[in-house]
């Protein structure tokens, strides 16, 4: 199947529901047909729409290791011991990014809720004092990138933020409420129908070409290239 349906949705709820290593194997085809042949499909058409966005983001579609991030859940730190994930997350990170943390371009698929981001999560120390430094000293610059027109029509700015000023920062300078963020993420709620469009590749493009000034600003930070 090379797009996503209702039976996807219908997997990812039920696996919920069942999550344990016995229904997974018991039913690893249905992951295969529902959700990474059409991952890896959609992965693919991004991809050759990338370059028109950014051409330093990139598009990988290897079953592992890619783009799709893995079903498998770490649970050597918490609690909950469930061994699978429950939604589908698909990222296009910069090229010179390792991780996830990176930035990058993120969709999320559940039956819970489906998403659109942009932008970086809890990134490095390092790299969060560049993105915090770059709004300090060059504050019109951060309220450009913030709210510029398509960005904050189509996105929340969104994520984890300091109760205090961090340190080597101005309690009093005015981007404060800024600077104490942890996340510099823009999320967009995306309608479980369009999920299962023909074009949601080109959906999906939409969205990160409307990201394209906080991507444009954190990648400035980070002295990378956009």
């Amino acid at each position: 199947m090379d797009r996503f349906s209702s039976e996807t949705f219908a997997f990812l709820e039920a696996l919920s529901e069942n999550n344990n290593r016995e229904w997974f194997a018991d039913n690893k085809q249905q992951y295969e047909n529902l959700v990474r042949s059409p991952a890896l499909h959609l992965i693919q058409s991004v991809g050759e729409r990338l370059p028109e966005i950014s051409p330093h983001f990139r598009a990988d579609a290897r079953k592992m290791g890619g783009s799709l991030m893995r079903v498998f859940r770490d649970t050597r730190f918490s609690k909950d011991k469930a061994p699978y994930k429950t939604n589908i997350g698909i990222q296009f990170r910069h090229e010179a990014g390792k991780d996830v943390h990176a930035p990058g371009y993120y969709l999320h698929i559940s039956a819970a809720e489906c998403f659109v981001g942009v932008g970086t999560w809890h990134p490095p120390a390092d790299a969060l004092l560049k993105i915090r430094k770059l709004i300090a000293d060059e504050p019109d610059l951060w309220l450009e990138a913030r709210n510029d027109g398509d960005f904050s029509r189509w996105f929340n700015l969104v994520g984890d933020s300091l109760k205090s000023a961090p340190r080597g920062f101005e309690k009093t300078h005015p981007m404060i409420d800024d600077i104490k963020r942890k996340d510099f993420i823009g999320l967009s709620d995306l309608a479980p129908a369009l999920i299962e469009q023909d074009d949601l590749a080109d959906i999906a493009c939409d969205y990160f070409k409307a990201g394209h000034s906080l991507m444009r600003f954190l990648c400035r930070a980070q002295r990378v290239p956009f």
